[in-house]
Formats: structure tokens, sequence, C-alpha cells
């Protein structure tokens, strides 16, 4: 008897473990390669149940068509105070809920800062009793329309950028970007913290004001989807951004503030990285409009608060599924190493969650140079996850990509069934409190947050 396949040149498929696809390149046997990996462990029942469910395709297609179609346009920068209804000892921080017996040094570091800045402690020690004592309420940046960079902290001393989404008449905020270094968002605490803050709170702020009072909204989602163009990313990257925005009110800032003018565009044309706070409350704009749709698995908010790292999903409201943030891998400043950085930290992965940030990695080769690695890791990292969204933004197009839209709507079922977490690029914090800003690199999510959302889905 003959066997079919004896008779003729074998068809070879491989897929998973590479050994058997390398043995037979080495032996110039035709094949084709199939990138299959399983799915995260523990996740087969969880996902069949959420794959099956008759409401996910629809519901997934009404939030990210949501995310899509959102036109977040910058409207006003106003004090915390009132747009947030901050009462006095009430700070706000980026990540999940945390208690300052658990915060990192970072977070703690910000938090010291903004009550000596609000008047509320006399120096650090005083401070750091204060916030010990539990006299300081605390509450996540996401549980008001807001996201923080880094430690993220808000007091109601802050000036905030305000952001409307012409679509779905939504808003956000987020406060003004300091600089690099030694910052606030960073844990740092210093005087100079304190002196830069108080300018921005006393100059900066209103000016910016005044401006776009005269300037009338700044589209976010056009200057987005230029900077793109231009090499940026969004995220780590925002040259090009804060370059446009600068172009766009430096007109009505001159007009605004004559006498103030000249400090004002200095201080931003110093600070590559102005832009990245309006682009995060546009993208928390568009994420918010995505939320509270029943059967969708799509992601709508992953923040870090240093210690932990959280994700929200679009069906399951505001519930925070975690899991222990991790070290970025990354290029350090100076003399610092990676003993010196704290756990991944920041509400600043709102840029990944719309398809910014390590989703556009592609659109910015001269990230490799800030973060690590090398452009064909950009590339591959971009091309990795369209395996994990749900659809690729119609606006927001990567050049080196044939302008495909960026990987926008990250599904928790894609995630598990692919077992591919999404990229993050990132600043390091210096763990301990006051050390300021220590390297940049990427940080992948803890598999935990998917897992445990996907199981809350399967139950839902």
């Amino acid at each position: 008897m003959t066997l079919p396949l004896l008779d003729g040149e074998p068809r070879v498929i491989t897929a998973g473990a590479s050994v058997l696809a390398e043995a037979l390149d080495r032996q110039a046997v035709p094949r084709l390669g199939v990138d299959w990996r399983p799915p995260l462990p523990g996740t087969v029942e969880a996902l069949a149940r959420v794959l099956a469910d008759p409401r996910r395709a629809r519901a997934n297609e009404i939030a990210v068509g949501r995310m899509l179609s959102a036109r977040p346009r910058l409207s006003g920068v106003r004090p915390a105070r009132e747009v947030l209804d901050l009462p006095p000892g009430t700070f706000l921080h980026a990540g999940p809920p945390i208690e300052w017996e658990r915060a990192s040094g970072p977070l703690r570091g910000a938090l010291i800062g903004a009550a000596v800045f609000e008047g509320l402690a006399a120096d650090a020690p005083e401070a750091e009793r204060l916030l010990a004592s539990g006299a300081v309420a605390l509450d996540s940046c996401h549980h008001h329309r807001t996201v923080g960079p880094m430690a993220g902290v808000v007091s109601p001393s802050m000036w905030m950028f305000e952001v409307v989404d012409a679509e779905h008449g939504g808003t956000a905020y987020c406060s003004l970007n300091e600089g690099l270094g030694k910052v606030l968002r960073y844990g740092a605490y210093g005087a100079e913290v304190i002196e830069r803050l108080r300018w921005m709170g006393e100059v900066l702020g209103p000016v910016l004001a005044a401006a776009l009072a005269i300037s009338g909204p700044v589209d976010l989602r056009s200057m987005i989807a230029q900077a793109l163009q231009m090499g940026d990313e969004l995220h780590n990257r925002n040259r090009a951004a804060t370059s446009l925005l600068v172009r766009e009110l430096a007109p009505a800032i001159v007009d605004a503030a004559p006498r103030h003018a000249a400090e004002v565009l200095r201080f931003i044309n110093g600070n590559d990285h102005f832009f990245l706070n309006a682009g995060m409350a546009a993208g928390k704009a568009g994420a918010d409009a995505a939320r509270d749709v029943p059967g969708s698995s799509m992601v709508v908010a992953m923040a870090r608060n240093g210690t932990d790292f959280g994700i929200q999903v679009s069906g399951l409201g505001d519930r925070w599924f975690t899991g222990p943030a991790g070290v970025p891998d990354g290029l350090y400043l100076g003399a610092f190493g990676p003993d010196d950085a704290n756990p991944d930290i920041g509400d600043s992965t709102i840029t990944e969650t719309s398809g910014l940030g390590g989703f556009a990695m592609a659109a910015a080769p001269a990230i490799v140079r800030f973060v690590g690695g090398d452009v064909a890791d950009a590339v591959a990292a971009t091309g990795s996850m369209y395996e994990i969204t749900l659809a690729e933004h119609p606006a927001y197009q990567i050049p080196g990509l044939g302008f495909r839209g960026t990987p926008t709507g990250i599904d928790v079922a894609l995630v598990a069934r692919t077992g591919s977490l999404p990229v993050v690029n990132t600043g390091i914090a210096g763990r301990v409190a006051g050390t300021g800003q220590v390297g940049a690199g990427l940080v992948s999510p803890p598999a935990e947050a998917f897992t445990s959302a996907l199981a809350a889905l399967a139950d839902s």
C-alpha cells in the first residue's frame, strides 16, 4: 500500500516553537510558518464564554466606533478647584486607587510637594506626617474625568487643560506639563519644583487661558494626525505636536499677555513634552466616550500608580483589574541604573489605550534613541498590536506603513487568545522620593490584569 504523503514533496506548516522550523530551513525544505501562540494560562474556559457572548461583536463595534469618532478640542485652561470641584485637602493621583501606606516613592514625593505647594505643610517632613495621618483625601484621577502623567498628582490650585469631545460631548482634563528632570510628576519636591508650580499657576495657566479665549478651541485630533506624520508617537516623543501647538497659540499669547509672552513661549519652547498633557486629555475624552457598553470587551483605561497596573473595560463599568506594575526596560540618565528605577507609573498609558504611544512607534523612528532598541523593533511593536485591537484609526495614520491607521481599541479577549500584551513606552521615575526622572524605556503590563477582566466578562 502506498501512502500519498510519501509520493511527493512534503508540504509543511510550522507553528509554535521554532526548533522544527529552523531545522527545516537548514535543509532548504519549503514551509509555511504560522505565528501561533497559546492563550494566556488559565483563560480557555473564560475566553470561550466571552467569544460566544452574542452581545460582544456589536458591543465592540459601538465602543470602538465611539473612540474612533471622538473629536477632541482644547477649549480652555482652568484651575482644578473650579473644573473638578476639588475641596482643599483633596489630591488626585495617577492609576488605580491607592493609600499612602502602599504608595511608591515617586507618588509619595509628588504628594509631599503638592502639600507644600498648597500651603498645607511648611516643609517635606511636616507634609509626610500630614499625609501619613490620613488628613488628605486621595483618589484616582480617572474617577474625575482626569489623567495625570507619571505620579499624576493634581491639587486644587493646579491649572488644567480642558478638552471637549465635539462629537460625543464629554470633557476631560489633564494638568500642565512642567518639563523634564526634577519635576513633581517624577516625585521631586525641592524648592525649584514648588517655585515652578507657583509660576505655572500665576503666569502660565492664566496666559494660556487668555490665549485660548482669543484663538478659540484647538483641534487636537487634526494636530495629533499631523504630528504622527512628522515623527511623533505622542507618548515619549511630542516634539512635532508641541511645535504645532506653539504655532497655533503663539499669536494669541502675544496678543493676550505681551508682558509675559516671551517667558511663556520660552518655557514651552524648552519643553518638547508640553503637548503630552493635552494629548492625554484628548485620549481620555475619546476613551470615556466608549465606556459602559454592555458586553464590550474593549479596554477604556490603562493606568499605573507606581505599585499597581490597572485596566478598566467598557462592559464592566468603573471596576479596576490590577496586577503588579513592572519595572521598564530601557535607557538610563547619567549614573542611574535599574536599581534606581521605580515600577511603572502614570496615566499616560491613555495614549496606548487610544492607539498612540507604543502602538504608534512605527511612526517615530527617532523614539528608539530614547527608549532603546532599533527602528525594526519599533515597526515590529506596532505590527504586533494589530493582533489585539479591534480597528485601525481613520485619522491617526503611519506613513512608514503605507498610511495604515494605528491599531486602536485593545480587546481583552484578543489579548488572552494571542498571549500578546500591549506595548507601552514610558519614562522611568526614581524609586526614592525626590529623585525625579532616571530614564525611559518599554514595559509590559501584568497579564493578570487582563485575565481577571476576562473572567469578570465571562460572568457578566
